[in-house]
């Protein structure tokens, strides 16, 4: 998708700190410059977000998240990791590609990467009644 940024980075035509690559998958540095070690997992190939997202590529994702996740643990001296990912503008996905956010976290690094919630407003059974499959 010629207008996509994350397209344009995957095809070289835009250059990115690529941490990992294979045939379907490209891990590079953030730019936002927000939290050292921020990385990006995409698939190669156009999908919006994980609900347009199919199961091969999907799955292809999550195994470079692992692997890149895998390797700053062990090889780079993090100790754990944030996944983020916002499915929708309504979740706040600000770029139209799929992506996954790896943060790596040590102790006492003082990152808060879960948002603050503020309490639900709905009887638990009636959603759980909702959502059940």
């Amino acid at each position: 998708m010629s207008d996509c940024i994350f397209c344009r980075i995957a095809s070289g035509e835009i250059t990115g700190l690529r941490v990992y690559e294979d045939e379907a998958t490209l891990a590079f540095m953030d730019v936002a410059k927000d939290v050292d070690g921020h990385i990006l997992v995409i698939p190669k190939a156009h999908c919006k977000n994980i609900l347009d997202c199919d199961s091969e590529t999907l799955s292809a994702v999550f195994r470079t998240v692992q692997k890149v996740s895998q390797h700053l643990v062990s090889d780079c001296g993090y100790e754990g990791v944030n996944l983020l990912n916002a499915s929708d503008e309504s979740a706040g996905q600000s770029v139209p590609h799929f992506h996954i956010h790896i943060i790596p976290r040590k102790h006492g690094d003082g990152i808060d990467a879960w948002p603050e919630f503020t309490g639900a407003k709905e009887d638990l059974q009636a959603v759980y009644d909702r959502v059940k499959m």
